[in-house]
């Protein structure tokens, strides 16, 4: 194991840079490959239906792997640097000459869906049957789609519309200056202030990064609108029920699961709530939790992880699991998938980039070494693993929907945080509970909150433009229901629909609610772990695999679990519960 790594990730893997001959040649290839699309469709033309299928979905399979390769490296860069204009504008072309081809894909989809005896045509070809799923799913989404014409003016118009919007957003949360204690910082920096040990520190950064949003509000306010309401549009011409049944469909999952985890979890809440005043007790607050010591680090987890520290963590804890995850952390590490640290320009958060064609993946986070950084990287190791689980899968069977794409990454929070609460005891197993159990807060009653916000704001767009003030309210509203009388009422956050960019996405709604049915299912698959121990390994690998051609109930059902039952995620829900008064009992000793 290398003593020292780089704060930075590497993209060398891809290209040298943008003056590469190797970039340069294929930006200029993607405009020969969006003509093939129509070329190879004018020969299946020709063809047995057989031999057309197979026409088609090579000439796809090509262009598909041509853009990932420029789109994903070009988007890394810019997440990594949102102020780059040279990045900036080569995005740009790429999205330009994506949208181009948006009038030969939709053609081929069209072309394909008509085929007679399409189950039969697919049967005959082992290739064709690894895409069974896709294109019968293409076939159904064939309703939806307006002529060629319109697919390719609506691809060309959101590059002005929604895409820049979410542009925008992205740019002014990176680059907006935070006043605190006469400096000006990023918002990632003010964010992580929310962990830190000093109740006076954690209380400031709170007023400073409420403070920073006046001066971006109205342009983020105008952006949220913009997508929304072009999302509003698009479903209802598109002939959708709403911008929800449109997510259900796309992310292949039923109304009856999401209604089944949304009631389990109406039903467990009041717990949470316990869970939250406990700690509130502990931090000395009579009044619920005050939101800016939502994150305040409670018990004896002094310890400071540099980045050697949660490599070597990371890898030893997951080698209880299994060798291929320690040694993909291992990889990760070493071969400097990683981009550490925030810096101005930077994009907050933290996110996961699977690269099947380099079997690699590339994450980024805003570490700031402290437990709960350590467990963020455990988080977005889960996600690589899940893409080194499909990376040879086909090249159109590397896409997983939204709810299962938050498997495996909070199976690994899960199994980090279990494993050190079993090891610590007194201030330490306290600390190690409350990381779990305000992870899981997180992903109940701040999702939560969040579905019911971005729910009734499709809904509220559709009438009037939603000025900050209006949106400022519904949060606090969505955050009342969700949190209850956990949490303070003179302290919430009015501006979290400001500083999640899971809202400004115009291709993805409601990216909110897969993080609670990830974080759930996650822990049914977990406790299926400690059961049957190595024995479940290859079967979790399976499921992981299959997550990009199946349904979810499909993929829940290989692993023996039925996601339409509420019984199935008021029992994960009840492992919580435990820790909570596991939790609530450690907090009333320890203030004896």
């Amino acid at each position: 194991m290398k003593e020292a790594v780089s704060t930075e990730w590497s993209l060398d893997a891809f290209y040298k840079g943008y003056e590469d001959p190797a970039y340069q040649k294929d930006l200029e290839e993607m405009d020969r490959l969006a003509e093939n699309l129509e070329a190879s469709l004018q020969r299946a033309k020709t063809m047995e239906a057989k031999d057309a299928l197979l026409c088609l979905v090579e000439a796809q399979e090509a262009f598909t792997s041509h853009w990932m390769r420029l789109g994903i490296y070009t988007s890394l860069r810019q997440s990594a640097d949102t102020t780059d204009s040279q990045t900036n504008a080569y995005m740009a072309q790429i999205m330009k000459k994506e949208a181009g081809a948006t009038k030969s894909l939709v053609a081929i989809q069209k072309y394909m869906a008509q085929i007679p005896n399409l189950e039969e045509v697919i049967a005959s070809d082992e290739k064709l049957t690894d895409y069974r799923f896709l294109l019968l799913k293409n076939k159904k989404q064939v309703s939806h789609l307006f002529s060629e014409e319109m697919e390719e003016m609506i691809a060309k118009m959101n590059l002005s519309g929604g895409a820049a919007w979410n542009q925008l957003f992205e740019y002014l949360t990176s680059t907006v200056k935070v006043d605190y204690k006469g400096e000006a910082i990023t918002l990632s920096a003010v964010r992580n202030l929310a962990y830190d040990k000093d109740a006076s520190v954690r209380k400031e950064a709170y007023e400073a990064e409420l403070k920073a949003y006046e001066k971006i509000a109205d342009s983020i306010a105008f952006s949220l609108n913009s997508i929304k309401s072009q999302v509003n549009m698009l479903c209802e011409a598109r002939g959708y029920e709403s911008p929800l049944a449109m997510t259900l469909e796309e992310s292949n999952m039923s109304r009856q699961t999401l209604d089944a985890m949304l009631s389990a979890m109406r039903k467990y809440m009041p717990k949470f709530h316990e869970y939250m005043r406990a700690k509130a007790e502990l931090l000395g607050h009579d009044n619920g939790l005050p939101w800016y010591d939502l994150f305040a680090p409670v018990g004896g987890m002094e310890k400071r992880y540099s980045i050697e520290d949660a490599h070597a963590y990371l890898v030893e804890s997951f080698r209880a699991f299994s060798d291929d995850m320690a040694d993909m952390m291992d990889e990760a590490f070493n071969e400097h998938w990683i981009d550490f640290l925030p810096r101005e320009g930077k994009v907050g958060g933290a996110f996961c980039c699977n690269v099947g064609f380099l079997k690699q993946s590339r994450i980024l986070t805003n570490y700031d070494y402290t437990f709960g950084a350590v467990d963020t990287l455990a988080h977005e190791l889960g996600h690589a693993y899940h893409g080194m689980m499909i990376e040879n899968n086909r090249i159109l069977n590397q896409d997983y929907p939204m709810p299962l794409a938050e498997t495996a990454s909070t199976f690994n929070e899960t199994h980090i945080t279990k494993l050190a609460i079993g090891k610590a005891e007194g201030k330490e197993k306290l600390a190690l509970l409350e990381s779990l159990l305000m992870n899981t807060a997180q992903i109940t009653c701040d999702i939560y909150s969040r579905y019911l916000f971005e729910s009734r704001v499709f809904e509220e767009c559709k009438d009037r433009r939603l000025m900050p003030e209006d949106l400022k309210k519904i949060m606090l509203e969505a955050q009342k229901e969700a949190y209850g009388d956990g949490l303070d009422p003179d302290y919430m956050h009015p501006y979290m629909w400001a500083c999640k960019g899971h809202y400004y996405s115009e291709s993805l709604s409601f990216y909110n609610f897969p993080y609670a049915f990830g974080g759930l299912f996650a822990m049914g698959l977990y406790r299926q772990f400690e059961k049957e121990g190595a024995d479940f390994v290859p079967k979790y690998r399976n499921l992981l695999k299959a997550t990009t051609d199946h349904t979810i109930e499909e993929v829940a059902a290989m692993a023996g679990i039925d996601v339409t039952d509420q019984a199935f995620w008021e029992e994960s829900l009840q492992a919580f519960a435990e820790m909570v008064d596991e939790f609530a009992e450690l907090c009333r000793s320890l203030k004896k």
